[in-house]
């Protein structure tokens, strides 16, 4: 494959982000990569979703997912083709993701070698948690073969040419809710004549912190986490409502559910305890489950990550708080996952670590995704990153 039309390709990805479920521009790229390499292709799924069928005879079917989206971030890297839209940047590396997978399909596309079927799954709206359940709902497992495979990877602030594979539970299940607390409104003067809302809404915020720190066993993960308090418009006017955004993190889903009823409950209670006229409005609207990797699968998956990679760089790094909907496709067709981390970041940051708590620590300091200073470094990220894709795949086909 030529690295520098794939370079070329990912910089003007970078530079023409597009926000979740509006990637028209980039399904239209990966839809025309993948004519140009001979695949059958089916725009629209799920929205704006493209899956591409590359047949090659009986034997296995292997999906191969790259998500598309970009995220609300005004990017701060300074780069010469740094994002042209303003508010929008690849934060999250997803050209990075679009990029490997064309460059994957070129190649299982010019081997001959093969026999089996390759899919590949451009998927929308990741960042919202939603593009994997919309392609499905859309048809996706009825309109291109059903895998025995699902096959991914996500750009990482690891040093380059290193891969973070875990087997079983590997991400969390994500849940982000919008909490509306109503309350009664009115002069700033006269707060005896008003339920009021922000006052509620700062209780709740104190009271759910004691959901990990009492409610959770110290041998089981939640993450609590209250990103927006939302309320008022003007110094004297106390208002009818506030809202709060949160976001929790777990991976069992005993948990999940004993996290959820937590919140219910403390946010019901502190609204009743303040007089509040009704019950808070609790809406779930994201959410992601667990991503876990078939244990057989990504064993099987290893040696040819580390053919590419060499062994040494092949790491276990746990459980990570990080959530993806890519699981979505896997439960919905019934077929094994194998998922992992790909290093993008310069190894010269790296210097000295040697093992996988030092590379976590070492990422824990540098800009990481979802950061405006966020970036992956072309090379060797996007050739490196081809290479696992496609060897993976090739590894489950016959």
């Amino acid at each position: 494959m030529d690295s520098a039309r794939l370079r070329n390709v990912y910089e003007d990805l970078h530079r023409h982000p597009e926000l979740s479920f509006q990637e028209h521009r980039t399904a239209g790229v990966a839809a025309g990569w993948l004519r140009d390499c001979a695949y059958e292709v089916i725009e629209g799924i799920g929205g704006t979703g493209v899956a591409g069928v590359l047949r090659r005879g009986d034997g296995p079917v292997v999906w191969l997912r790259a998500d598309m989206d970009a995220l609300p971030v005004t990017e701060e890297t300074g780069l010469p083709y740094a994002s042209t839209v303003d508010g929008v940047s690849h934060a999250c590396g997803h050209d990075m993701h679009v990029t490997w997978l064309m460059g994957a399909a070129a190649e299982l596309a010019s081997a001959t070698d093969w026999h089996g079927t390759v899919v590949t799954v451009f998927q929308p709206a990741e960042e919202l948690a939603k593009g994997a359940q919309a392609m499905v709902d859309d048809g996706l497992a009825d309109r291109v073969p059903r895998p025995g495979i699902v096959l991914g990877q996500h750009v990482a602030p690891l040093p380059a040419g290193s891969i973070g594979l875990t087997p079983g539970p590997m991400w969390a299940a994500s849940d982000s809710l919008r909490i509306t607390i109503h309350g009664s409104g009115g002069h700033g003067s006269r707060p005896e004549t008003t339920v009021d809302p922000v006052v509620i809404a700062a209780a709740t915020v104190l009271r759910l912190q004691t959901i990990v720190s009492r409610e959770v066993s110290s041998n089981e993960t939640a993450v609590v986490t209250v990103g927006a308090v939302q309320a008022g418009t003007k110094h004297n006017i106390i208002p009818d409502t506030a809202t709060l955004l949160l976001n929790i993190r777990t991976y069992d889903p005993k948990v999940r559910d004993r996290v959820l009823a937590a919140i219910n409950r403390i946010v019901v209670a502190e609204a009743a305890a303040a007089g509040a006229p009704r019950d808070p409005a609790i809406v779930i609207e994201e959410s992601a489950p667990t991503l876990t990797n078939d244990v057989a699968a990504a064993e099987r998956t290893r040696p040819a990550l580390e053919s590419v990679v060499g062994a040494a760089r092949v790491l276990n790094p746990g459980q990570l708080p990080s959530s993806e909907d890519v699981q979505v496709l896997a439960t919905a067709t019934g077929a094994p996952i194998t998922y992992w981390l790909l290093g993008g970041a310069d190894p010269a940051l790296y210097a000295g670590a040697a093992t996988i708590e030092d590379f976590l620590e070492v990422a824990a300091r540098i800009p990481s995704n979802h950061s405006p200073h966020y970036h992956p470094v072309p090379d060797p990220t996007i050739t490196t990153g081809v290479a696992t894709l496609t060897a993976a795949a090739r590894e489950w086909l016959t």
